[in-house]
């Protein structure tokens, strides 16, 4: 049975299953985050996008869990891209989380059309880095284009590309560029609940493999769809506020599934994003005052 952890290629230890927070309302948050700990969660990760950060770590502190037992993993947006702008962007998010150091720190777009700010808002990455003001560095959302132009240019190969993957949305190219570079792969959405936001005529949660699957081990078709990226040694953050939700979406560490069993869920893979194109997120459309801390 695969361990609770995933080892960061700088060494650094990550729990494999985190609590998510995107659009999570910050009145919210709060509880969300100390519920999950209460039930044995130790990572969250969060956004300066999603306007929650301070949520996040009041939830933290009310959950009476130590510091060092947390692991802490937020996002720098796009508008705080750039050198300066981004170990600024550092001290904000620690700012609202009310901590010194966090544990993972990763840009939240590639910003193709303003790369080289993207490139000086990684060095800055390196810089923290380098300063134990984090303890590993990544990106989000960097496609295999993003990453080969970023590996050219910077000294730290990114721990973490947190993307968007679920069972009708794979990506297995990109998988493969992480493998050879010794890149985790980071699943947002990662039950596929982005596939039930538009109206969706099928949704990860109906899916009949799904549902026989998890029939036959007696769980739901989220943790199974969370047990096969584990399996596959990704890391996954589900969100929810619901804390049945939250709980459910722990239990997964007491059943495995089996070869033919994973094999099923891959060929689910439809290959139609259900977020944003990477190359669209752009500072004039998307670019947005990130509040001090």
């Amino acid at each position: 049975m695969p361990e609770n952890t995933i080892t960061l290629n700088n060494g650094v230890e990550m729990p494999a299953i985190g609590l998510g927070v995107f659009q999570t309302p910050p009145e919210a948050t709060t509880a969300a985050v100390e519920e999950a700990l209460r039930l044995g969660y130790r990572h969250v990760d969060t956004a300066a996008a999603y306007l929650n950060e301070r949520e996040v770590g009041e939830g933290i502190r009310r959950s009476g869990i130590t510091r060092d037992k947390v692991f802490i993993e937020t996002k720098v947006w796009i508008s705080d891209y750039g050198y300066d702008a981004t170990l600024h962007g550092f001290d904000k998010g620690a700012g609202k989380l009310g901590v010194d150091q966090l544990d993972l720190l990763i840009l939240h777009q590639p910003l193709p059309s303003a790369f080289d700010r993207t490139l000086g808002a990684y060095r800055a990455l390196e810089k923290l880095l380098a300063d134990g003001k984090v303890r590993a560095i990544g990106v989000s959302n960097f496609m295999p284009e993003h990453l080969d132009r970023l590996l050219t240019e910077v000294s730290v190969v990114p721990a973490v590309n947190q993307i968007e993957l679920h069972p009708y949305f794979q990506q297995t190219a990109l998988q493969k560029v992480h493998a050879e570079h010794g890149i985790l792969t980071q699943a947002w959405s990662p039950i596929g609940g982005i596939t039930s936001y538009r109206d969706a005529e099928k949704t990860t949660f109906d899916d009949p493999t799904l549902l026989d699957i998890a029939q036959r081990h007696g769980k739901s078709t989220a943790q199974v769809m969370l047990r096969w990226h584990l399996q596959n040694g990704r890391s996954a953050i589900p969100k929810s506020t619901k804390p049945t939700r939250i709980a459910e979406n722990f239990d997964v560490f007491d059943f495995e599934l089996t070869r033919s069993q994973l094999a099923a869920i891959d060929a689910l893979d439809t290959g139609v994003r259900g977020g944003p194109e990477p190359d669209s997120i752009t500072l004039e459309a998307f670019g947005r005052d990130i509040p001090e801390a």
